[in-house]
């Protein structure tokens, strides 16, 4: 009897993701970054693999469709929060994030159950938002605690991704928007 079938390995990674947010945030709250860099490298990798092996031998899921962009956005979200209370990273761009990903998830919840079902997929400017945040996420925490970086250098990346953060949140605002509205007057 075969227990864990490995068409759930990704679905897997991403639960495992969400759970990694926990220490994530616990150990940024009590200033271990040494521990904090490694969880969010090793969630990290695991939003790679789970990716990979989703794609490459065709494991993917309307459940892992869901849980891997949500696991994403918890590890974020948590990340995010946590820096900007310890001052280390804009308030504006941690509202700035929260907002972004409260009009996306709204508007996938509306569309999903007003017009039809969907599938999540990411745009390329989202993976471009997602690959600064996580850069982000890693260089603050190794400005805070292993070695400090050029404050210019940080305050430009955060105004990088604060505008990826609007071009991202308005591609999907436009596109699902204008696909909602298509789909409304097809009725």
């Amino acid at each position: 009897m075969q227990v864990l079938a490995f068409q759930y390995i990704p679905n897997c990674l991403s639960i495992m993701r969400i759970l990694l947010a926990f220490p994530v945030g616990f150990l940024l709250l009590k200033q271990e970054y040494g521990w904090t860099l490694a969880i969010f490298i090793l969630a990290g990798i695991s939003d790679g693999l789970d990716g990979f092996l989703a794609k490459r031998f065709g494991w993917q899921s309307r459940l892992g469709g869901i849980l891997d962009p949500l696991a994403d956005k918890v590890l974020f979200i948590v990340a995010f929060l946590i820096l900007g209370i310890l001052g280390l990273i804009h308030t504006w761009l941690v509202i700035a994030a929260i907002i972004r990903d409260l009009i996306i998830m709204s508007g996938a919840i509306f569309y999903q159950l007003i017009i039809e079902e969907i599938q999540p997929a990411p745009s390329r400017l989202s993976k471009l938002n997602t690959i600064l945040q996580t850069l982000l996420v890693i260089l603050v925490i190794i400005d805070a605690g292993i070695y400090t970086l050029p404050r210019i250098f940080l305050d430009s990346l955060q105004w990088i991704l604060l505008v990826t953060l609007i071009l991202s949140g308005s591609h999907y605002v436009f596109l699902w928007g204008h696909r909602a509205l298509y789909k409304t007057l097809q009725k």
